[in-house]
């Protein structure tokens, strides 16, 4: 591996950049989801969740019952999301699933969320992608305008607070906070 200083010539060209392995799918299937998720998924109109859950499942999704998916939501790639039962996901939420994205049952993503499978490599010069699945597991939860970065898993009832960006797995039962995401307490819930 060569290893360059500030003061050598190489530079980021994003001229050069390729998408590499990655391929969102058929070119049809794209585009025609472009459409549903504009009009559909992206729109302010409340439209019901079983429309949602049956176009997903039409575009490939995996959706378990009970799903609660509220307006303006973006969703990349339905094809690479598995969805399990009665799970909310928020207005404002973003699955920017370049990678498969595993939601477990009884999952809460808040509204402005953004759970991110992709990155860029910015150690290399073509700044290629670097990609990663996320898992949230049940009964976790993802706190309003909050971040998931590409390979973590929130596991069983863990949770994401308000703002913060999760870098890593989080354990299950503990509560992370802040930019990266640290843990501050175990979760405890009353009967």
């Amino acid at each position: 591996m060569i290893t360059t200083s500030r003061s050598e010539a190489i530079r980021t060209d994003l001229s050069k950049f390729r998408t590499g392995d990655y391929s969102a799918g058929p070119g049809w299937k794209v585009l025609s989801w472009y459409f549903v998720n504009y009009w559909v998924f992206y729109s302010s109109l409340p439209w019901p969740y079983r429309l949602k859950t049956s176009l997903l499942r039409m575009f490939g999704a995996k959706v378990g019952k009970g799903l609660v998916i509220k307006t303006n939501v973006r969703i990349k790639n339905p094809w690479r999301l598995t969805i399990g039962d009665h799970v909310w996901i928020g207005e404002d939420v973003w699955i920017d699933n370049l990678e498969n994205v595993s939601i477990g049952d009884h999952v809460c993503i808040s509204q402005g969320a953004l759970l991110l499978t992709g990155n860029h490599d910015y150690t290399a010069s073509d700044f290629p992608y670097r990609l990663g699945p996320i898992r949230l597991e049940d009964g976790s939860w993802v706190g309003a305008k909050s971040v998931v970065c590409p390979g973590v898993r929130l596991a069983s009832h863990a949770i994401l607070t308000v703002s913060s960006v999760a870098t890593r797995d989080i354990a299950p039962w503990e509560i992370h906070a802040g930019n990266p995401a640290a843990y501050v307490r175990d979760r405890v819930m009353k009967k």
